[in-house]
């Protein structure tokens, strides 16, 4: 869906959630979804990248976003229920989610990986997008038409060497996914994956320290996708995982 022309007012009135939003592709997609008409709640563990988002929004006259900081390493069930409880009392419903915060940790063997490591990735990259989907599934239920998005990765559905625990975490993500879309069955509420291909962020740079970033695709230009799964356009679509880049 990388060529969806999304229309000025595709996201008029609706309340949209991102996570890991001060950072890489949650920041542009947090913009963009502003630009778009939505209101956006911006999740993140680092509060002063967060706040250079929310004047990014507030100066271009978009609608007012929120602020949320939250270390998903850390966040507990209560963080989560307040959140949803914070989100109803301001906003009274929830129209998308974009789980998009996420960690890489060490590349290498997966003999090699420490028990740690592999803590911190699961419990961010899929425990904590579980328990943050499980709460906020109440107030998404007050949305006319909700999305739930989740973004993952190619190391997420054909298994790499040394990708190791965050190619695992995010097989779990696919596979959450699907499970989810298939028990919101014909409800009010979508669930999809994106995987956003080789894109110039800081998470590829520590993959891939001596790639050339200018051959890599800007998180602006792949912004079709998100776009596409946060419109009314893909009410039809479910427990679908999407590519934001055309394959050559």
């Amino acid at each position: 869906m990388h060529t969806y022309q999304a229309a000025e007012n595709a996201l008029n009135d609706k309340v949209i959630l991102i996570t890991g939003a001060g950072d890489g592709i949650g920041r542009v997609a947090a913009i963009t979804y502003a630009k778009h008409g939505a209101t956006v709640i911006l999740l993140g563990k680092t509060t002063n990248k967060l706040e250079c988002v929310y004047d990014e929004i507030v100066n271009a006259g978009y609608p007012k976003p929120a602020i949320v900081p939250m270390d998903l390493k850390g966040a507990t069930k209560q963080n989560y229920r307040d959140l949803a409880a914070t989100i109803e009392n301001q906003f009274g419903r929830l129209d998308g989610l974009l789980n998009n915060a996420g960690i890489l940790g060490s590349l290498g063997p997966l003999e090699h990986f420490c028990s740690s490591t592999f803590e911190n990735i699961m419990k961010v990259n899929v425990t904590a997008q579980a328990m943050i989907t499980k709460a906020l599934f109440p107030v998404m239920r007050k949305s006319n038409n909700a999305s739930i998005v989740f973004t993952s990765s190619g190391v997420g559905r054909k298994g790499r060497e040394f990708w190791g625990p965050y190619a695992i975490s995010k097989f779990a993500v696919e596979g959450m996914m699907q499970t989810w879309a298939c028990e919101v069955g014909k409800t009010n509420i979508r669930v999809n994956c994106i995987n956003p291909g080789a894109t110039r962020t800081s998470m590829r740079a520590s993959a891939y320290p001596g790639e050339d970033r200018d051959k890599l695709a800007t998180p602006e230009s792949i912004m079709p996708t998100y776009l596409y799964l946060m419109s009314d356009d893909s009410i039809a679509v479910n427990g679908e995982s999407l590519d934001a880049q055309i394959k050559k």
